[in-house]
């Protein structure tokens, strides 16, 4: 009797071990689930107001955003005042519901809300809508006059 070594020529592997191939797809699946939102940031910053409203349906739309110092910006193109109505034109020929959302910054001067709806409808909106932020609903607004 003699002892084995415990490898023989004739134990040679032919499968491949793909754990190490699931671990790794795991971990990219995860990472790009927490990193995705990141990338949906819009181009400028707003403080939207808030309001309470409905829900308003997913639809195919263009988006303007409009910042305290008059910034503007169609989908994530910031634009000048000067080029907003040609390329809220071109964004819109390319929407098939032609539905524009207008998130104007709540300290924003009304004039240039006012200036995208304006456009929007020439241009050849369909609808026009205002992005609000939902309210705090057990939050009551302070009243200053009075007691």
């Amino acid at each position: 009797m003699g002892m084995q070594s415990g490898s023989s020529p004739d134990d040679i592997v032919t499968g491949i071990n793909v754990t190490p191939l699931v671990d790794v797809g795991l971990v990219l699946v995860i990472i790009f689930m927490v990193t995705a939102p990141l990338f949906e940031q819009p181009t400028l910053n707003v403080k939207l107001p808030q309001s309470t409203t409905k829900e308003g349906k997913e639809t195919e739309n263009v988006t303007v955003t409009i910042t305290t110092d008059g910034h503007m910006a169609v989908n994530e193109q910031e634009v000048t005042e000067k080029d907003f109505e040609s390329v809220l034109v071109k964004k819109l020929a390319l929407s098939s519901e032609k539905h524009v959302i207008v998130r104007a910054d709540k300290d924003a001067l009304h004039g240039g809300l006012l200036l995208a709806m304006q456009v929007a409808k020439k241009a050849g909106a369909l609808s026009i809508a205002i992005a609000t932020e939902p309210k705090d609903k057990g939050i009551v607004p302070h009243n200053k006059g009075g007691s």
